[in-house]
């Protein structure tokens, strides 16, 4: 068979690795006739915002198409990276200054506020504060990355620094790239334990999880919400949609507003088979977290034991099964690492990040219902907090605006949520980081 010839190991797995020690759990809890909130996605904004609000004495209910952690919470790289994405964006040019500066302070507040949740709630995630190394693609965008530096490090609070490519094995086992930069605001985690590890905390907390109930319609009805489900009807005082990635799938939407704003994208993992302590700490000094500076950009880092190589990327823009997209990723994980070409994959998988056309996270009410969602692929951190202070917003508990809030929500004419440009996108970007390489 196919997926037994190399680059597949002999055991192969078409499912997450990460499922090996926290696969979601199912469920059997019955659909509540009424909820003061009901949240629709299990995911970590969900799972967070249900965590606060019933720390606030709100009643709580958890809606999830799937099992409670199924999608990306589940299927992402661990890497926990708060708000570098955001601070390092040209936020300036799009809210001038003042704004620009609020904006990327509460995303980079997303780090501090996650490993605060892991500690409090003692969830066992594997979390170490490891920082990232991102490698630039080419000399120009070295010179980039180093206007923001500093910037990154005074948002952040934490240091950062340009590493030229002569120091480049210091912060990664390879000379692929030409140099980077290195930043301590990140983390990583197994993000199966943690999705089991949060949704275990709002369930202390007196929240209710429902897994296997896809919502078809919300209605504002009076002062509340009429929300028809496929089991049935259910009635809430307010509603949070925190779906994400997965707003938009072939069966339609309940949000149809949201997910005119939000771009789904397919991402691919891989998971090596077990490789030698020394391998690992050659490819991966300090284990850090590692991506790079590529438009159609990789992201791999060490499994939380440091036993197997993690790689991610868009290994396509149109849909494409595991098995179709692991031998594009290895070929690209040995392009990095040439001493891994050799190794068998014995896990593959994929599932949805969500992009918006601006390019930051939102939180905001339409329609007196509330949204929390675009975490530009990097939603760890992100996710658990936007969700966070969505809540605080739904309990009326915020100190201040959040800067996050009410932005801007932009979306393209004619679109309605199923990004049928990818490929087209997605190939002219490939042909860009191609010519960039030639030309560097």
């Amino acid at each position: 068979m196919t997926h037994l010839q190399p680059p597949f190991a002999a055991s192969f797995q078409a499912k997450p690795w990460w499922w090996e020690a926290a696969e979601p759990p199912d469920r059997d809890t019955p659909l509540p006739d009424r909820a003061q909130v009901a949240i629709v996605g299990g995911g970590y904004a969900g799972l967070s915002a249900a965590l606060t609000l019933r720390r606030l004495g709100h009643q709580a209910v958890v809606l999830d198409a799937e099992r409670i952690g199924w999608g990306a919470s589940s299927r992402n790289g661990g890497m926990v990276s708060g708000g570098l994405k955001v601070a390092g964006g040209d936020l300036e040019k799009a809210y001038g200054a003042e704004t620009a500066r609020r904006i990327a302070l509460a995303a980079a507040a997303s780090f501090p506020f996650i490993e605060e949740t892991i500690a409090r709630e003692g969830i066992d995630c594997d979390y170490i504060r490891c920082g990232r190394y991102v490698g630039a693609w080419t000399p120009a965008h070295y010179e980039a990355m180093a206007k923001k530096v500093d910037w990154i490090a005074e948002v952040t609070g934490l240091p950062a620094e340009m590493v030229p490519k002569a120091r480049q094995r210091e912060f990664l086992g390879s000379d692929h790239y030409h140099g980077g930069m290195a930043a301590a605001a990140t983390g990583s985690l197994h993000p199966g334990k943690y999705a089991r590890g949060l949704a275990a905390a709002a369930e202390r907390a007196g929240a209710t999880l429902v897994d296997a109930v896809r919502v078809r319609g919300i209605v504002q009805e009076g002062s509340g919400f009429r929300i028809a489900t496929d089991r049935g009807e259910m009635r809430a005082d307010a509603v949070l949609v925190a779906t994400n990635g997965y707003t938009l799938d072939s069966r339609g939407t309940a949000s149809p507003w949201l997910a005119r704003r939000l771009v789904p994208l397919n991402s691919y993992i891989i998971a090596t088979e077990e490789l030698p302590a020394e391998t690992i700490d050659r490819l991966f000094p300090g284990r850090r977290m590692i991506s790079d500076s590529k438009r159609v950009l990789n992201y791999f880092r060490p499994s939380p034991e440091g036993k197997r190589v993690l790689w991610g990327g868009r290994a396509s823009f149109r849909k494409a099964t595991a098995e179709q997209s692991a031998p594009i990723l290895h070929a690209t994980m040995a392009e990095t690492f040439p001493e891994l070409r050799g190794s068998r994959i014995t896990h593959a998988w994929t599932g949805y990040v969500a992009f918006t056309f601006d390019g930051l996270p939102h939180i905001g009410v339409q329609d007196g219902v509330h949204y929390a969602a675009g975490c530009q692929g990097s939603g760890v951190a992100m996710a658990t907090w936007l969700g966070h202070n969505a809540a605080l917003k739904m309990a009326g508990a915020a100190n201040e605006r959040f800067a996050l809030d009410g932005l801007p929500f932009p979306t393209r004419p004619t679109y309605t949520g199923n990004p049928w440009f990818l490929p087209i996108v997605g190939t002219w970007y490939q042909l860009r980081d191609r010519l960039d390489r030639m030309a560097a």
